[in-house]
């Protein structure tokens, strides 16, 4: 269990200081042009989470996001202790990798975001990222399990691009983009709604993905049962 948290926390800090780092570096070469920007932060994150989900996937089934965890609770396919430590890991992690990306920019270590994300388009967008992205694993790993990593990454990629929100779609991700004033980043006050339709959405996925396969046991590359994870 130490290992797995571990590849949760180290896994969620990497994938905060690409999606920090690569909005920083992408705002700083743009050019004031915010679509260019946009790509920039875009490219890395779809692309860190294939090598995130390659590298941790074995250890910890690489959830990183507590909408995850939460969508394979509802499964019953890890247990709900097991699921609180791997939310207080990735939240940990995330924060940390914000900390990480700041000092790399020499930025200020936290430095609350002012960035107004809010409203009923946006929470729709979060709804539906988050939602697309639970299809996306549950489907994959009923038909192809091993083209998880390659699915989520691209997933993502497009949902920066085709939801209002640019695709949080993670309770861990969008608490530790409260902490940056960067491109990336959400108002703090502005968290919770998002929150809300993420959890909302993963557990609506789940359910409905269940009904729609029929429930039948899809092979695991996520671990999985109360045993592997406990």
């Amino acid at each position: 269990m130490i290992r797995r948290l571990f590849a949760e926390w180290l896994g969620t800090l990497f994938l905060l200081a690409v999606v920090v780092g690569s909005g920083i570096m992408a705002e700083n070469l743009s050019g004031g042009n915010v679509a260019l920007a946009l790509l920039g932060n875009t490219i890395p994150t779809g692309a860190i989470l294939v090598v995130l989900i390659l590298v941790f996937g074995p250890i910890s089934g690489a959830h990183f996001n507590p909408a995850v965890t939460l969508a394979f609770a509802i499964r019953k396919e890890i247990d709900a202790r097991s699921s609180a430590f791997y939310v207080v890991a990735q939240v940990l992690g995330g924060l940390c990798g914000v900390m990480i990306a700041h000092l790399m920019f020499d930025n200020a270590i936290i430095d609350p975001s002012t960035t107004s994300r809010t409203g009923v388009g946006q929470w729709t967008g979060e709804f539906v990222a988050t939602f697309g992205l639970v299809m996306t694993i549950l489907g994959c790993l009923k038909a192809r399990p091993e083209a998880v990593p390659y699915a989520v990454g691209l997933f993502i990629t497009a949902g920066y691009w085709f939801t209002s929100s640019t695709s949080f779609a993670n309770p861990a991700v969008t608490i530790a983009r409260g902490m940056t004033n960067t491109f990336s980043g959400i108002d703090p006050a502005h968290i919770t709604g998002f929150i809300l339709m993420q959890l909302l959405a993963a557990a609506i996925a789940t359910l409905a993905f269940k009904w729609l396969l029929d429930g039948e046991p899809a092979a695991a590359t996520i671990p999985q049962t109360q045993e592997s994870v406990g």
